[in-house]
């Protein structure tokens, strides 16, 4: 695997990216080079677009960047694992960092669902998305996470694929070793939708309605009530760490 390099400012651009092609900045984006990081013509920075891979860049321009001339590719393009997050939505910075954290753990989408307890039914996506790219910008994350529209919970669950793992954390579920639990669901499974609930818990129906669901893996994530955005970040390690890419290929 090529060594990420963390020192280079990185710049998501949507534009196709190929060895010797200039592509024009926006002005957020020229704003953010020139002003915040004192960046001018000349100076290097790393350029991804979700599709074609990383690639170094040469910032251009006379009297603030203005294009970005492509050298070379530093990293191919990869592809995240079938994983989905589920989640009622939350309200503003605990929405962003759920956003972010889920990027960063390896969330292929991203995927708000309406519970009756959902604390927030209506949802900037332009906020999310901007999230999901300042999140792989950051942490050195070539692909980009899919940002979908909001969903009713009995909706979600009536449309998608059966075939998938359905790994539905419950705080009234009894108290087991969650790994030895996801370790014992390894087979099977076309790609993992993990569901965290709002704030306050899922109603009865929902969880009947859940508990009825194919393929469905109900999760416990240990003896403390987690925070939605927490219980997010837990259950995410969990299934990476034994299901995910975090065990490794195969």
């Amino acid at each position: 695997m090529p060594r990420h390099d963390f020192r280079s400012p990185r710049l998501y651009v949507d534009a196709p990216l190929s060895q010797g092609a200039s592509v024009v900045l926006d002005r957020d984006q020229a704003n953010y080079l020139g002003n915040v990081l004192r960046l001018s013509s000349g100076a290097g920075v790393l350029a991804f677009n979700g599709r074609d891979g990383e690639w170094q860049a040469e910032i251009a321009g006379r009297k603030r960047p203005e294009t970005l001339t492509i050298v070379g590719q530093t990293r191919p393009q990869d592809r995240l694992g079938d994983v989905t997050y589920v989640f009622a939505p939350l309200k503003h910075a605990r929405l962003d960092y759920v956003v972010q954290k889920a990027v960063e753990m390896g969330a292929a989408v991203l995927q708000p669902v309406i519970t009756r307890h959902t604390q927030v039914s209506r949802l900037n996506r332009e906020r999310m998305t901007a999230n999901v790219i300042e999140a792989a910008e950051q942490c050195g994350i070539l692909s980009l996470a899919a940002v979908a529209a909001p969903i009713p919970l009995a909706r979600y669950l009536g449309e998608r694929d059966a075939r998938r793992l359905l790994v539905f954390c419950d705080e009234a579920a009894e108290i087991a070793d969650p790994v030895a639990t996801l370790n014992g669901a390894r087979a099977g499974a076309t790609g993992i939708d993990v569901l965290i609930g709002p704030e306050g818990g899922f109603a009865e129906e929902e969880r009947e309605l859940l508990l009825r669901q194919p393929h469905t893996l109900r999760l416990c994530l240990g003896p403390r009530i987690l925070r939605a955005d927490t219980a997010g970040v837990a259950a995410l390690a969990l299934v990476q760490a034994t299901l995910g890419d975090w065990a490794g290929p195969g």
